[in-house]
């Protein structure tokens, strides 16, 4: 789920305008924005490398002191790990800007991190393929053993993620493939981002704020105290996320059951209580069954042992991606494209990247050059769309995949609590859900309508707030 950056008083940040200079950049469109600021494209507006890039706008404006104290916080974790780290498996930053532009108070003394720019996520290729496809996305465990390798490196230079999700996983490329064979995860593709929530350790552990998504929080925490400090974390947090991350990655589902994060969550107390065991999908292949089960291990204690390195290493092996793997498979590929190509026969096919970026278009950072679109127009083919205005004006939340509560989502949106929609466009893809039910309750109860795949229009006056939605087969 993504949505649109809000007003001056937004907890995400600031609304920026297109054509809006900072430095030598000029914010161009909308990329995601979250609970802790808005992203957007930016390309350079003078001579220099890089010309693009994403530009992450931390929260501002009208605030008490105390939340202006947490919100720079944050903000100085992620510049602190930013300043601090250079790997390749980590979002690079650029440089940090501070707005200056009294004539814009809802900006003035933002902070502005100018950080590499992705061509998607990895929340949004699940997404994808949960909608036009059967089993993992390609290159599954390719993609995993990067994920792992950035943690390594992450625990290497002593800091943990604290927040590692499908959101904050980040693709720069997927490649392509030769006819016959599916499409891979290029080898440099996966960076991890997003560290407000990041955590520098003292010895072996860290404080960190206690804002960790609840689906991806390991059992310890999920009810422990917060201190002073904040809340006490160590690397075997990253190593749970990592084990719901890459058994929902190649299965589809998360490995405690139930329909919604409060739902699973009881689940994973009974789990570490010891009432229920490990039921893991038996879709898991068994060298990733011990990879996850060594991960979802019930204490820190457990945990401890499978760190980082040495999942790396048994990643790269269950994926086939080690050094080794990668120079037998590279020497095959050019064989069979010199033969391919002698014969005239040579065909490669769109790679997942290409197929996310003409789903997905400029919302996750195609390179699209046109002018900020307005109304309907906002909404990126395969999202769903709603607006507080008629005609798709006013403030819009969006949605592409499987996040599905407005309110307590991993992006939520905050109007919902107060307005009601007023109009609506499912501009969702082709596929088995293809329409889009919404409630005016959470978990889905009390149906206000449905509306079916690439239809638009008004909604009435009346129009009770909505509360959770969720991809149907049908209206």
């Amino acid at each position: 789920m993504t949505s649109t950056p809000g007003r001056a008083d937004d907890p995400r940040g600031p609304l920026v305008p297109a054509g809006y200079r900072i430095g030598r950049w000029e914010v161009r469109e909308p990329l995601a924005s979250g609970a802790f600021g808005s992203v957007y494209a930016a390309r350079a507006a003078e001579d220099g490398e890089p010309a693009e890039a994403a530009l992450k706008f931390l929260p501002t404006g009208t605030r008490t002191p105390r939340q202006l104290h947490h919100l720079r916080d944050l903000a100085q974790r992620e510049l602190a790990l930013h300043r601090s780290l250079q790997h390749p498996r980590l979002i690079r930053m650029y440089e940090a800007l501070t707005v200056d532009d009294p004539d814009r108070p809802e900006l003035d003394g933002a902070t502005v991190l100018v950080l590499e720019r992705a061509e998607s996520s990895l929340a949004a290729l699940l997404s994808l393929v949960a909608l036009v496809a059967a089993g993992p996305p390609p290159g599954a465990g390719a993609l995993l053993a990067q994920i792992c390798e950035g943690l390594a490196q992450l625990h290497g230079a002593g800091w943990v993620h604290g927040d590692l999700k499908p959101g904050n996983v980040l693709l720069m490329s997927t490649g392509a493939a030769v006819a016959g064979e599916p499409p891979d995860v290029a080898h440099d593709a996966v960076r991890l981002a997003d560290f407000n929530l990041a955590a520098e350790m003292e010895g072996t552990h860290a404080y960190s704020p206690a804002f960790s998504t609840p689906d991806y929080t390991p059992p310890e925490l999920l009810w422990a105290e917060v201190g002073e400090r904040g809340q006490l974390i160590r690397p075997s947090a990253d190593v749970w996320a990592f084990g719901i991350l890459a058994h929902l990655v190649l299965t589809g589902t998360f490995p405690f059951p139930g329909g919604t994060p409060s739902v699973r969550r009881e689940a994973v107390l009974r789990y570490a209580q010891g009432r229920e065991g490990l039921r893991l999908s038996p879709q898991l292949p068994d060298p990733w069954r011990e990879i996850i089960r060594d991960c979802l291990a019930r204490t820190h204690e457990e945990r401890a042992a499978h760190d980082a390195r040495s999942l790396v290493r048994r990643t790269e092996a269950a994926a086939g991606t080690g050094p080794a793997t990668r120079t037998a498979r590279t020497r095959r590929r050019r064989l069979r494209r010199a033969a391919a190509a002698a014969g005239g026969a040579l065909a490669l096919i769109a790679a997942s990247a290409a197929v996310t970026a003409a789903v997905l278009g400029p919302t996750l950072g195609t390179g699209a050059r046109s002018q900020a679109p307005t109304g309907y127009d906002r909404c990126a083919k395969g999202y769903a769309c709603f607006f507080t205005e008629p005609a798709g004006g006013g403030d819009m939340c969006s949605w592409f995949g499987l996040d599905e509560d407005w309110r307590t989502g991993t992006i939520s949106c905050p109007w919902s609590g107060t307005r009601a929609p007023r109009s609506v466009f499912n501009n969702g893809t082709d596929g088995r859900f293809t329409a889009v039910s919404y409630y005016r309750g959470d978990d889905y109860r009390g149906q206000e309508g449905c509306i079916s795949r690439l239809s638009r229009g008004d909604l009435p006056a009346g129009q009770a707030k909505v509360r959770s939605h969720r991809w149907v087969k049908r209206c």
